[in-house]
């Protein structure tokens, strides 16, 4: 990906570069098939022409369209790969040769070229997420130097340099607005669909569009470490890593391919030593059955499934680390959940107010960093409620807060220490605080006029998302180091089991036990799950996009919402599939035509046939997964309490 982006800087021009994700292979293997094209008409051209020299002119065409491959196989066995598709493919072209069979060999070199050609359209296909990646990075940003603007190679830009963005234009480098307002869309970044707005301070990744505001941006990093690159560079280390499939097929290539061409030669030399069979007719067999057991799509069956699963998930906004992590999120039974931040918002939020009491208590809270202050403060924003001024404001420490407003004396304190004044203990404080709220009493001039309860909220999309999933047979849980009355009351209605009171060593002692039983996947927010995250069968990194999704777990979500987690174990599971019938429809295309060619019911032609239809069909089966794969939309939830 660096590369792509390097490409993509030095053409100069916004959203151009070199985006055909065409290698040096890709070119070798168009040229490869164009020559065997040639070769092939020509062939057949003059010995139409000059029949009498039909076989020399087979002949000639069938050597030099398969040199290309003579080539491979040779450098590969000196390699220490000796039974490669490549020496396959030799050794049934040159066998073809004295038996009379040239001008099927001309042809199944074509053919064969042509699959090597459409598995390498595959390989790029799943790699065009990647160079997708490189356009979002625009080439030049605009500055101000001197008092004049002033446009810049991005390239050219350093940590602290301040960038000015315009309405529609994309944020060049990660960075902090330092000024200005605006809607940003991060869709191609973290996968979220709906605008997001930013102002001065949030955090902003290149790549994003923005909106209608002009913003100012102070870069914190520049280009080859910005959030694009680096789940490029990922996502492209996760592609190119060895799935524990993909292994075994190919340990199993590396004794299938010698067992092949030696049951070739039984079949070429048993038959007429033993049976007294025509020489001739066996030998055809026996080359026929080589090409068959060319293990194209076998190979392929994987790395395409895989490959492709991983750049889907990359463009739902699902960072998946490696093949390994791929396939084993696709047989997690179990799915352990950080509370605080994670199932929860991160922050407390006003949920019940009794009396008019939110005008005087935010009078009081305003100013003050504590969460249920902002909580209170915000909850009067939102209602659009007239706050007073409030003078001689004082911390209680333990207890509450307390000040004037106006004339008279206002206090905000925890029901403990308001028990002396009467009514503060009420059954409905008690219920509250057994659902793991925090009550504050509003007290004014020794008298109670009322309280207001906070709490941690699950997030809007917690209750379909454990549904979602339940659905997928996964048993959910929640581990936490609150108390465990807390985490109940969190949990119960989501549908979750609580485990509450746990210290860090003791989350991961029970981790390791749930591992023990069946896989786990632990999901956290990042900052502090670190241990717990590598301890899990998998770890899940839900961060928005922060380094510590990219960087921390097997698996990243840049969206910052649960559903996120059932959409990237369906991407597994569907991936998984793929897998299973890539891997059904190679071998099973390959014993029917076994079958067939030791019956002599099927010749050169249709036996290269087959060997390239299996490719193509394993190859367009992995493909799908772009097209058919959708995530769960963004969820509107009317009422958290439903």
């Amino acid at each position: 990906m660096d590369k792509a982006v390097d490409r993509h800087r030095e053409t100069g021009d916004r959203g151009t570069g070199d985006t055909s994700g065409h290698s040096a292979s890709d070119r070798e293997g168009r040229v490869t098939f164009v020559l065997a094209c040639i070769c092939a008409a020509l062939a057949y051209g003059i010995a139409w022409v000059f029949p009498a020299h039909t076989r020399l002119t087979f002949a000639i065409g069938a050597i030099v369209s398969v040199l290309p491959f003579a080539r491979k196989a040779f450098a590969k066995a000196r390699t220490g790969s000796p039974f490669s598709i490549e020496t396959l493919v030799t050794i049934a072209v040159i066998g073809a040769l004295p038996i009379d069979a040239g001008a099927e060999a001309v042809v199944v070199v074509a053919l064969f070229s042509l699959g090597e050609l459409l598995e390498g359209f595959a390989a790029a296909r799943a790699r065009s997420g990647l160079t997708a990646l490189a356009k979002l990075l625009p080439a030049t940003a605009i500055i101000e130097r001197d008092g004049m603007r002033v446009e810049v190679p991005v390239v050219t830009l350093t940590v602290g340099t301040t960038v000015l963005v315009a309405g529609g234009d994309r944020i060049p480098a990660d960075g902090t607005i330092v000024n200005g307002r605006s809607d940003l869309n991060e869709a191609a970044i973290t996968g979220e669909s709906r605008p997001v707005a930013k102002s001065a301070g949030d955090p902003v990744f290149a790549g994003s569009i923005n909106g209608d505001g002009t913003l100012g941006i102070a870069v914190t990093r520049d280009a080859s470490n910005s959030v694009v690159a680096r789940i490029a560079k990922l996502v492209e280390e996760a592609q190119e890593s060895t799935a524990p499939t993909a292994r075994f097929i190919d340990r199993f290539s590396a004794y299938y391919t010698p067992i092949a061409i030696a049951t070739a030669g039984l079949i070429a030399l048993l038959p007429p030593l033993v049976a007294g069979g025509d020489w001739a007719v066996w030998l055809y067999r026996a080359l026929t059955v080589l090409l068959i057991a060319c293990p194209c799509a076998l190979v392929l069956s994987t790395p395409a499934a895989i490959a492709t699963g991983i750049a889907t998930a990359a463009r739902h906004g699902i960072l998946i680390k490696s093949g390994a992590a791929l396939e084993a999120l696709a047989g997690i039974r179990v799915a352990a959940f950080d509370k605080t931040g994670t199932i929860t918002m991160g922050h407390p939020v006003v949920t019940d107010v009794l009396g008019d009491v939110l005008p005087l208590a935010a009078a009081l809270e305003t100013g003050l960093a504590h969460p249920v202050a902002r909580a209170i403060v915000a909850e009067a924003t939102k209602r659009s409620v007239t706050v007073p001024a409030a003078s001689g404001v004082i911390i209680r420490q333990g207890e509450g807060v307390e000040g004037t407003v106006g004339t008279s004396r206002v206090e905000l304190l925890s029901p403990r220490a308001t028990a002396a004044l009467g009514g503060a203990r009420a059954a409905s404080i008690q219920e509250l605080e057994e659902e793991g709220k925090t009550v504050a009493v509003l007290v004014v001039d020794n008298v109670v006029r009322g309280y207001i309860a906070c709490r941690d909220e699950p997030r809007e999309d917690a209750i379909p998302s454990i549904r979602a999933l339940a659905a997928l047979g996964i048993r959910t849980l929640m581990l936490s180091g609150d108390n465990q009355r807390t985490a109940s009351a969190v949990a119960k209605p989501l549908g979750m089991e609580a485990f509450g009171e746990l210290m860090p060593a003791e989350k991961l002692d029970r981790i390791n036990r749930l591992k023990a039983e069946q896989p786990i996947l632990m999901v956290g927010d990042g900052v502090n799950d670190a241990p717990a995250l590598a301890s899990a069968t998998l770890g899940l990194a839900m961060g928005g996009g922060t380094d510590v999704a990219i960087e921390t777990a097997d698996v990243g979500l840049l969206k910052d919402r649960l559903s996120g987690i059932p959409d990237a174990i369906r991407l597994a599971r569907k991936t998984r599939q793929t897998i299973i019938i890539n891997i059904v429809i190679a071998i099973g295309l390959k014993l029917a035509f076994l079958v067939l060619a030791v019956l002599g019911l099927t010749n050169l032609w249709t036996a290269i046939l087959a060997d390239t239809g299996a490719t193509i069909l394993v190859t367009g089966n992995a493909l799908l997964l772009f097209w058919t794969f959708q995530p769960t939309p963004a969820i509107q939830v009317a009422d958290r309490r439903d």
